[in-house]
């Protein structure tokens, strides 16, 4: 006797974002009174101006409850439609558990599917990934994606080579069936020839990370996935409404952009120079800032992709809500 299997939906699209942004600003100049450096070091070579930190009350499970019930709000779908939840963090303070069923019954959301994820930088675009085909293999018929960090937690906040870059905050998607799909294939892989260019090595509790050799990987190795990301997708760079890579460095996303060959009409995310690095958050963070900014419009195609730890890298063409 042969095993049945579900029937899934022809495609997954995005149905409605969200975003958490802690209340406390930090800017370069708070930052110069702490440590040796000042506002035009930091934006010539990250490009930031500011970003969030999380104050205390601000954990990992009540920003990631903030920014899914928004993107649930902007769905339009009761929670009990959701049978899946995924989280991506790179910065949780315990392995067990996971907070994913937390956040998943502290929004109402009964019984489903969920779970932690990390792939660093990359985590939102991974979970995508996942939740995309979970729902077109039947597993699940809508999903709630979140990416959420408190980096300040495994910051050196001596150590201004990561201090005025990390930051805290989160973002979500709700994720449904559809008949056309709206978001294409991920393009995903990793480079674990360089697994400790960024890592919170075992007893130290803090972050490091080789910032050249970090920055020369992505320059030179992820426009390709991005190229690879559109040709499954079946566009090209004309058809890109909306770049939106993660939010590392401003200059590793001009130098994308550029290598990329965009219409100059072409909206690109730089909300690395308000937020800074924000993680598995980056990418909805980003997405959401442009929706409601007016620069990015429901409908318009974007293409993602998140970077980071692993060193891992996922990329994929979007419709945005």
């Amino acid at each position: 006797m042969s095993i049945q299997l579900r029937k899934g939906a022809a495609g997954a699209r995005i149905l409605g974002l969200g975003a958490y942004r802690p209340r406390r600003r930090v800017t370069n100049h708070e930052l110069a009174e702490v440590m040796d450096t000042n506002d035009e070091w930091v934006q010539s070579r990250v490009g930031i101006a500011e970003r969030r930190w999380a104050e205390k009350d601000e954990t990992l499970v009540e920003m990631a409850v903030a920014a899914g019930g928004k993107a649930l709000a902007a769905s339009g779908l009761a929670p009990d439609e959701v049978d899946l939840v995924v989280l991506a963090s790179a910065s949780l303070k315990e392995p067990i558990p996971g907070i994913g069923p937390q956040v998943a019954h502290r929004l109402g959301i009964p019984r489903p599917g969920a779970f932690d994820l990390n792939a660093g930088c990359a985590g939102f675009c991974y979970a995508l990934g996942v939740v995309s085909d979970a729902i077109r293999a039947g597993s699940a018929r809508n999903a709630l994606v979140v990416g959420v960090e408190r980096l300040t937690d495994v910051t050196d906040l001596s150590d201004r080579s990561t201090a005025v870059i990390f930051a805290d905050g989160a973002g979500a998607a709700v994720v449904g069936a559809a008949e056309e799909p709206g978001i294409g294939p991920v393009v995903w892989g990793s480079d674990g020839d360089q697994y400790n260019a960024i890592e919170i090595a075992a007893g130290t509790g803090t972050m490091t990370m080789a910032g050249q050799a970090v920055y020369r990987w992505a320059t030179t190795r992820l426009t390709e996935t991005l190229e690879e990301a559109m040709e499954a997708a079946g566009v090209g760079p004309a058809d890109i409404d909306v770049f939106a890579p993660h939010q590392a460095n401003l200059r590793i996303i001009e130098s994308m952009t550029r290598k990329l060959g965009f219409d100059a009409d072409t909206v690109i995310a730089r909300d690395i120079v308000q937020s800074g690095n924000t993680s598995a958050a980056s990418v909805p963070l980003a997405l959401t800032a442009l929706l409601e900014s007016g620069e990015a419009r429901s409908g318009d195609l974007a293409l993602v992709l998140g970077y980071g730890a692993g060193l891992t890298f996922a990329g994929q063409v979007l419709t945005l809500p």
